[in-house]
């Protein structure tokens, strides 16, 4: 299983962009098909909580060495810690 963490960022479909922390993680891919992956993203402190009204969106999550990929919020939990988004990746993880 490969993982990732690292600071990234959420673009939303209007350019909006929220930094953050990504920690995300892939599965062998099954028969030869796209790996699925999945993860979550902690907006940063100074991005508040994140894209408004994100769950069941489209983003792009860019990774510091400027490859991207295409995430859909499935959920928001909210706690001591902050927000978190979880997402699930569509096509091949960008990591």
């Amino acid at each position: 299983m490969a993982t990732f963490r690292s600071a990234s960022v959420l673009l939303s479909s209007d350019g909006t962009r929220t930094p953050g922390t990504a920690a995300l993680f892939a599965e062998p891919a099954r028969k030869g098909g796209v790996p699925p992956w999945a993860g979550d993203f902690r907006p940063a402190n100074s991005a508040g909580n994140g894209p408004k009204n994100a769950v069941g969106k489209t983003f792009t999550l860019e990774l510091p060495d400027g490859s991207t990929g295409k995430v859909v919020v499935q959920s928001l939990k909210s706690g001591k810690g902050g927000v978190v988004l979880a997402l699930m990746g569509e096509d091949a993880p960008p990591f």
